[in-house]
């Protein structure tokens, strides 16, 4: 994240990490309280829950998230549904989906300035290490923040 105290994103990251027990949505919301009166942030929250094995995600604004299968069958992944908006500024209606999460299935997520066809060929292989490096050389805007967080599920429980 980039900024000094004060700026969005290190404010949302201040929350995030003064907050990390916090649902999802509830997440969202504090984030959106603490960034009122700066230029906003837009955000996806995904959390896990390995007891249950499920991943809860939401998003508001253009921050990308897909989630790929370990099914073999090379299938379109599973994408974050993103509410237009900016926390801070313009809170849409949001709402969090719960999905499966199972083992070596992979979370990958994007920042604004990655094309959002990014997802569209991609398949995580076992070279995780490989794949933000594929992402950023074929889709990031290099007038843009250079972000990829990518999370694959080993599998276990609490």
């Amino acid at each position: 994240r980039a900024g000094g105290p004060g700026v969005p994103p290190q404010i949302a990251a201040d929350t995030e990490a003064a907050n990390p027990a916090e649902p999802p949505i509830a997440l969202l919301l504090r984030c959106h309280e603490q960034l009122k009166g700066t230029r906003g942030a837009v955000m996806t929250v995904a959390f896990v829950h390995r007891r249950d094995r499920t991943l809860t995600w939401l998003g508001v604004g253009n921050v990308e998230a897909a989630l790929f299968r370990d099914d073999g069958a090379g299938t379109t992944p599973e994408r974050a549904l993103l509410r237009n908006g900016v926390l801070g500024y313009l809170l849409p209606p949001v709402r969090a989906e719960v999905l499966p999460f199972k083992p070596l299935d992979t979370l990958i997520i994007v920042p604004a300035g990655t094309h959002p066809t990014f997802a569209d060929e991609l398949r995580p292989g076992h070279d995780v290490q490989a794949v933000p490096d594929g992402i950023l050389a074929r889709h990031q805007n290099p007038n843009d923040d250079a972000l990829v967080v990518v999370a694959r599920y080993l599998g276990g429980a609490c």
